[in-house]
């Protein structure tokens, strides 16, 4: 199974025994949407809601951490996800946030993941069925299994600093990076992380909401100044659109991006963290 898949390739394959759909769908407040509302109104046939704000650590203060690896696991179980089943994974967001998902099953142990290339708009522009309610699974063995090499926290990102092992990536918005704009966190400063380079996650989709190509993703990382043959680490806002990058990246066959978890929300509420405006 590709990474990216059509909506012509769901269709078909829609009905066998080992597909999983997950309807990854994430508003932000300022969405004044609710997508679990929105999930049980229309979604694809046989589509899971995944909630994560629900799927996350609720002992941190942070928004959308990642949870325990046992949470997450029984979470999946619930869903009806388990050991080899082949998972396709879509949204409906502005915040493409069906790569935050397909990220989190990679770090959890799924092996076969991909993303609906042009998410749920697509799939519903073109006529395609879909179904109300709320879907009744079967509970199967999910491995609990973790891979922290996909995952940065606050110390390896100050350390990070000192030794510029890895490049990073901020998926914000050119404004949001350079600090033009101010946080929408209260007590967030404006900014970004020293040496860190700016390449905002809808720079990767096409006006249908469907992916670039490798190509063009590429020159996109090129235009950076990043080197995909090099380490590298996506950053955002708050975890969950750094996954575009690091999932734009895997289109170019680099698998190994990681993600700042706790991102801009915790780097730039801590005042002892060093903070860059500007270009």
């Amino acid at each position: 199974m590709n990474l990216l898949v059509s909506t012509e390739w769901l269709a078909a394959e829609m009905g066998k025994s080992d597909l999983r759909i997950i309807d990854a769908t994430l508003f932000l407040p300022a969405h004044g949407r609710n997508a679990r509302a929105e999930f049980e109104a229309a979604h694809i046939p046989g589509a899971v809601f995944f909630d994560i704000e629900e799927v996350s650590d609720a002992t941190n203060p942070l928004p959308t951490m990642l949870p325990p690896a046992e949470k997450f696991a029984s979470r999946c179980q619930a869903l009806g996800l388990g050991d080899g089943s082949r998972i396709v994974v879509y949204d409906n967001s502005p915040i493409r946030s069906a790569a935050r998902v397909w990220w989190m099953l990679h770090l959890f142990g799924a092996h076969e993941v991909a993303i609906l290339d042009g998410g749920f708009g697509k799939w519903q522009a073109e006529g395609r069925p879909v179904e109300s309610g709320k879907p009744i699974v079967r509970h199967r063995h999910f491995t609990v299994w973790a891979d922290k090499k996909l995952v940065r926290d606050a110390a390896q990102m100050t350390e990070n600093l000192r030794t510029k092992a890895e490049q990073v990536v901020d998926a914000r918005s050119a404004a949001r990076f350079t600090g033009a704009e101010a946080d929408p966190r209260p007590g967030v400063r404006p900014g970004h992380i020293p040496g860190s380079k700016n390449i905002p996650y809808a720079a990767l989709f096409n006006e249908d909401g469907t992916y670039k190509t490798p190509a063009e993703i590429k020159a996109l990382f090129d235009g950076a100044g990043i080197d995909l043959a090099k380490p590298l680490v996506a950053t955002c806002g708050s975890g969950i659109t750094a996954p575009v990058l690091a999932f734009g990246a895997a289109l170019n066959g680099k698998t190994d991006v990681a993600v700042y978890d706790g991102s801009w929300s915790e780097w730039g509420a801590n005042p002892h963290n060093p903070v860059v405006t500007g270009q």
